[in-house]
């Protein structure tokens, strides 16, 4: 079955202001929510933003900003688990 976008769905984002790092969680279908880590989205000098970037390696402040928010990350995504 080929991929559909109109079935990609991003349910939450978290975005790092710092290093633009995003942190969502999606669903396609009605297959279980996941979590995604990246795109980046970075900013061009004139404060608008660039293409999405691959979240690549992470740095201290991306860890920093992943502890920071991975509880409530956790707690969204066991609120939209459908239990199986």
């Amino acid at each position: 079955m080929p991929f559909d976008p109109d079935q990609d769905k991003k349910l939450k984002e978290w975005k790092c202001e710092e290093t633009g790092l995003i942190v969502s969680i999606n669903q396609y279908g009605n297959a279980q929510p996941k979590v995604q880590i990246g795109p980046r989205m970075l900013k061009k000098k004139d404060g608008t933003d660039r293409a999405p970037a691959k979240a690549g390696r992470l740095n201290i402040e991306d860890m920093e900003f992943l502890y920071s928010i991975i509880d409530e990350v956790k707690e969204e995504l066991e609120n939209r688990i459908k239990p199986e």
